[in-house]
């Protein structure tokens, strides 16, 4: 039975998410979750809540086997962007876009 979590309007850009989210993609639930534990960025440790998340999910329905979970589907859109201005040189400034994203997991069992 599938199960989701989602955290939205994470402050991490949506590009720098989807590098860590590609390589989890289709892994058991526990390996990946070992695998992000051990990533040095800061988009694995905002995944890895989301991703413990969605397995308590699935916990707390009935009949689910929590060991044979593994990542069905994992995105990350783009949320809202905060535009913030830099000044520049003779008077000018340049627009700063600081971008979120929502994730969403996904599991299932196998």
């Amino acid at each position: 039975m599938e199960t989701k979590a989602v955290a939205k309007y994470i402050r991490i850009s949506p590009q720098k998410a989807r590098l860590v989210a590609d390589i989890i993609r289709g892994m058991k639930a526990d390996q990946a979750v070992t695998t992000l534990r051990f990533m040095p960025k800061k988009a694995a440790r905002i995944i890895r809540k989301v991703l413990e998340s969605a397995v308590a999910n699935a916990d707390q329905t009935t009949s689910v086997d929590v060991d044979s979970l593994y990542v069905k589907k994992i995105y990350i859109d783009g949320g809202p962007m905060l535009k913030r201005f830099s000044p520049r040189a003779m008077g000018r400034a340049t627009r700063i876009l600081k971008r979120t994203s929502h994730i969403t997991v996904i599991v299932d069992e196998a």
